[in-house]
């Protein structure tokens, strides 16, 4: 079996004018890096805003397993194949993080012959969006030291900064640091921080920013540290808000590549979902809305992190209204949940099925929370059987949901065909009636309250003192109105990783909570959440290499 990056490398691309031509969009509008990807023109935009939206369809998961559950190889055959049932449709992603991609998680280009490509391209520099955005992150912490540094005319308290710097790598010995050594020349020395680029918030600022406008206020509303006093200090004060401006000008631009068969898809952005708010760009969502009939996203990692932060935070702020979800499955993945191990989910286990299956109905209710239809398909391998097909197909019947198999890894768009079909069915017969989970009135806490019960099942939510005196701070400043970024861990409901299935009965522990002022929320974390991850004993990248120009080993 040929490996995902052998597919991609032989795959016949077309140029991106002839792939951006099938939604209508004129060569005049594309700003090109090489033959293969481009940037759409702000001028674009403005042409296209009056024209009535396509259907918006999310794509998001279980919570993640070792088993793997192929959401991205899932949302680009979607498109592929409603592509090949005559509609025109188009993909909106975010872009790989190149942490993970050189860690242990690999690429986010999908798999198999449902892939984005050039993939190399995607899953390294791309257009260099991510590069703008550390570099206009760590202007404004170098921004922030100097002026401390030439005399601290805002009165900064130096063990009050809050802006971290950021690399878009998992390097853990960068999680706390010391800057500042040396002589007086060399800065004051303070504690300092670093976290990886998607967990930036001029990361989750580019991707909610309508347009470069919004994108300047935003930057300008960070809060970077508080004076001796109290007093938050912003981007804005430090006169920083205009370089780091001209940094993203282009990078606000969405991107567009092609899949393996020519769909186009607009990839743009890439907080993610664990610590971040894990959507791609608003800018691109809402431009493939208007040039497509139908939108296919996702979110990142499961239905408790990606979707409801795209339910709660992306469409309340953007004014979104999704028209359904694509909840992903495997047979292997939900086994696990049942407590099968790795190495044996391979085989038939109906019992395992029934315990670890409780993980797909808990999203599933969580969806439905929200008011859109759900339809739930597997990613199918070949070692799943009838038996098991059929008994995840009743389950699902009987909580009102579509069910589709979905072959698009080894057969990308026909293999999607069924599924494309009952979402399309599901688009015609059932309304959405989306709605937030919570309202904006609420308080933090109360919003965090309803959040860890309601989508992660949880008693109570336990907070730590010095999380308590945060969060009253936060009331206090006047941002008791904005929604909940949950950093928590993937693998779970609950904060503890280890809990698979549905875990009953247990707290939610919140150590820290802080206010993204330009983004517009507020982010609580959880248990043990790094904003920057570490690497593996053998890293993803030990496995990568160039032979004869070309490159090898990504996945």
């Amino acid at each position: 079996m040929k490996t995902d990056i052998q597919i991609a490398q032989e795959a016949e691309m077309l140029h991106i004018r002839e792939v951006a031509a099938k939604v209508g969009i004129e060569e005049e509008d594309l700003e090109f890096y090489g033959k293969y990807k481009a940037k759409l023109s702000d001028e674009l935009m403005e042409r296209v805003k009056d024209r009535p939206d396509g259907k918006l369809v999310l794509v998001t998961a279980i919570n993640p397993t070792p088993a793997g559950e192929g959401k991205t190889t899932i949302t680009v055959g979607l498109g592929e194949a409603m592509a090949k049932l005559g509609k025109k449709a188009l993909i909106a992603l975010r872009e790989p993080s190149l942490g993970p991609c050189f860690g242990i998680k690999g690429g986010a280009a999908g798999g198999g012959y449902a892939q984005v490509v050039p993939m190399e391209d995607l899953n390294l520099h791309f257009t260099g969006d991510f590069h703008a955005i550390t570099s206009a992150n760590n202007l404004l912490a170098a921004l922030l030291d100097n002026h401390i540094q030439q005399g601290n005319a805002l009165g900064i308290d130096p063990r009050q900064v809050v802006w971290k710097r950021c690399v878009d790598m998992n390097d853990r010995v960068l999680r706390n640091v010391v800057v500042g050594l040396g002589n007086k020349m060399d800065g004051m020395v303070r504690e300092d921080h670093f976290v990886i680029t998607v967990a930036s918030e001029i990361m989750a600022i580019l991707c909610l920013a309508d347009d470069l406008e919004d994108l300047k206020k935003r930057l300008g509303r960070i809060i970077v540290a508080y004076t001796f006093s109290g007093e938050p200090v912003t981007a804005d004060q430090l006169h920083a808000t205009g370089a780091m401006t001209a940094l993203l000008k282009d990078a606000i631009k969405p991107n567009i590549i092609q899949t393996l068969e020519h769909t186009p898809a607009l990839v743009h952005g890439g907080p993610f979902a664990n610590i971040a708010h894990g959507c791609n760009s608003v800018r691109a969502t809402k431009m493939a809305l208007k040039l497509s009939d139908i939108t296919i996203t996702e979110a990142g990692f499961g239905a408790d992190l990606g979707a409801e932060k795209f339910m709660d935070i992306k469409c309340r702020m953007a004014g979104l209204k999704p028209d359904a979800v694509v909840l992903v499955a495997t047979v292997r993945a939900l086994k696990y949940n049942g407590g099968v191990p790795k190495d044996e989910l391979n085989k038939e286990n109906l019992d395992a099925l029934a315990k670890g299956i409780v993980n797909l109905e808990k999203h599933i209710e969580n969806l439905q929370k929200f008011g859109v239809p759900v339809v739930v398909t597997l990613n199918s391998f070949v070692s799943d059987t009838e038996a098991e097909y059929e008994f995840i197909r009743k389950f699902c019947e009987d909580r009102g949901c579509e069910f589709a198999l979905a072959e698009v890894w080894g057969k990308g768009g026909d293999g999607g065909k069924e599924l494309a079909e009952k979402v399309l069915q599901t688009l015609e017969t059932k309304e959405s009636h989306y709605h937030p989970i919570y309202s904006d009135e609420l308080s933090i806490a109360e919003k965090i309250e309803t959040i860890c019960k309601e989508i992660y099942g949880a008693k109570s939510v336990v907070y730590e003192p010095a999380a308590k005196k945060q969060l009253a701070r936060i009331e206090s400043m006047g941002f008791g109105k904005f929604p909940v970024c949950m950093a928590k861990n993937q693998y779970s409901l609950s904060d503890d990783a280890k809990l698979l299935g549905r875990p009953e009965n247990f707290d939610i522990h919140i150590r820290e909570v802080y206010v993204n002022a330009g983004a517009g929320f507020v982010v609580a974390l959880t248990g043990a959440i790094m904003t920057m991850p570490g690497l593996p004993k053998v890293p993803a990248a030990n496995g990568i290499d160039v032979e004869d120009g070309k490159i090898t080993g990504l996945f």
